[in-house]
């Protein structure tokens, strides 16, 4: 009866134990996941929050948590317990991230058995034949030694015994936890990962007379960083932000919500510190190596402003060039407001317009596209779509003289020929880049000084017409 009572308490005993201290590992996956969600930022940065419910005893817990994204930063791991913050603590965090491949399976079994398969060379009905071997290299190629001889590379298949330990077939969070609390807690993770980033592109159908547009913004997003986000709520954040090189430290957030003008919107736009911010109306599931696509605004009937410009060098007036070219080209941009009045009014991210029109037929053509940069609310928009093929003109310096004893120390003269091959008339916009101080002389047409070294010059050109431009201009660039 003594021996009979003391086994049993030995029993309780290790019972007890197993109850308040967790002493195999715990697994949790992504099919754990209640929530996730990811901001996503424009260079390739990622941060990711989620919640999962992790069943643990009391003391210390060995949780390995699975299914994190492969280029994770493990240094902006946070976790934090929402059901008793105060009672789970990390003690230790590794990132395990050897995984298995077949390369890396036979370097462990380098001075091991294996057992090597060979095809049946009798007939298909042969039966296979198989050997113990010892891998002896997998430098350059498999090396076995079998029955005291060596075989290179055999044309046989790879039987390994067991799966050696410290490899893992995806990357691995791999924590001990101290509990003091309930066995189940859900925890919420948060870290930043690379291969993950996002853009803006934009398409703009201009109307048949050039003066309205209609446009539509899509984020595309790019995920490579080796996860999955399912059903993820998604937020973009648009803006230069700095990092710390080499490490990425995760940044605070502060929040201010504002109304987007406009039509149909996907996103809702934040201000967000100095940047923007914006948050998909609905949950997006993001699969890795995967390209998402996701509409972020739509406007239409945008007034727009065409531009034709011809645009010189500031090298022209240091010396004396003579002709300077013959059918230059001239350049094609349109403008648009970024305003509430004019159906926008949001901040734009920086992207890729891409603009389209309608022949006489009613097929759409591309036109051209240029890129933007993030461009606040009431700011204005310059594209340049292209050069004018009815528009050229002649560039020529008439004159050139040095001047001393004075203030400007040259003097030069141009023409400029505008020819306009096109039905209608065309106003061309001549900039001319200044070096150093300079004063205009003499001009046929009006001269605008535009900035402190431009001048600019509006030339209307009658339809299938000509128009001189000729202007003086006294320069000091000392």
């Amino acid at each position: 009866m003594k021996k009979l009572f003391g086994g049993l308490a030995i029993v309780l005993l290790l019972g007890a134990g197993t109850a308040t201290a967790r002493q195999t590992p715990v697994s949790s996956t992504a099919r754990d996941q209640s929530d996730v969600a990811i901001t996503i930022y424009n260079d390739n940065l990622g941060l990711v929050k989620e919640t999962r419910t992790l069943s643990l005893g009391t003391g210390r817990n060995e949780v390995r948590y699975m299914d994190v994204a492969a280029q994770i930063n493990p240094r902006t791991v946070h976790m934090v317990s929402l059901t008793a913050p105060q009672a789970l603590q990390v003690v230790e965090q590794n990132y395990e991230y050897d995984l298995i491949s077949p390369e890396k399976l036979l370097e462990k079994f380098i001075g091991r058995k294996v057992r090597l398969v060979f095809a049946p060379s009798g007939g298909d009905r042969a039966p296979e034949r198989e050997v113990e071997a010892t891998l002896v290299s997998t430098n350059g190629g498999l090396v076995y030694q079998v029955d005291g001889q060596f075989h290179v590379n055999p044309p046989a298949r790879v039987i390994l015994p067991e799966i050696p330990g410290g490899l893992i077939s995806v990357p691995t969070l791999v924590w001990m936890l101290q509990n003091s609390g309930p066995a189940t807690h859900k925890v919420e993770t948060s870290y930043l990962t690379g291969g993950i980033s996002w853009s803006a592109d934009y398409v703009a159908v201009v109307d048949a007379a050039d003066t309205k547009t209609d446009l539509t913004g899509w984020v595309t997003i790019d995920n490579t960083s080796g996860a999955a986000y399912k059903d993820a709520r998604l937020k973009l954040v648009a803006g230069d932000i700095h990092r710390a090189q080499p490490d990425a430290m995760p940044m605070m957030e502060r929040f201010q919500s504002v109304g987007i003008a406009g039509g149909k919107q996907a996103f809702e736009e934040e201000s967000f510190f100095e940047y923007h911010l914006y948050t998909l109306d609905r949950p997006a599931t993001i699969k890795d190596r995967q390209t998402k696509q996701i509409a972020l605004l739509e406007a239409a009937g945008i007034p727009l402003t065409k531009i034709y410009l011809l645009a010189g060098q500031p090298s022209y007036y240091r010396s004396q060039v003579g002709l300077i070219g013959t059918d230059m080209k001239v350049a094609v941009h349109l403008e648009m407001m970024n305003s509430q009045k004019n159906g926008l009014g949001m901040p734009l991210p920086r992207g890729i317009v891409r603009l389209y029109k309608k022949d006489t037929s009613g097929s759409l053509q591309f036109i051209g596209e240029d890129s933007i940069k993030h461009t606040p609310k009431d700011e204005k928009i310059t594209m340049k779509v292209g050069d004018a093929f009815d528009v050229v003109a002649d560039r020529t310096q008439v004159d050139f003289r040095a001047v001393s004893g004075g203030r400007y120390d040259a003097e030069s003269e141009f023409e400029i020929k505008i020819r306009n091959h096109k039905d209608e008339a065309v106003t061309v916009t001549v900039r001319e880049p200044v070096p150093g101080d300079w004063k205009v002389l003499s001009s046929t047409l009006p001269a605008v000084k535009a900035d402190a070294h431009t001048i600019e010059f509006n030339v209307p050109v009658p339809p299938n017409g000509q128009t001189v431009l000729r202007y003086r201009v006294a320069v000091d660039w000392s």
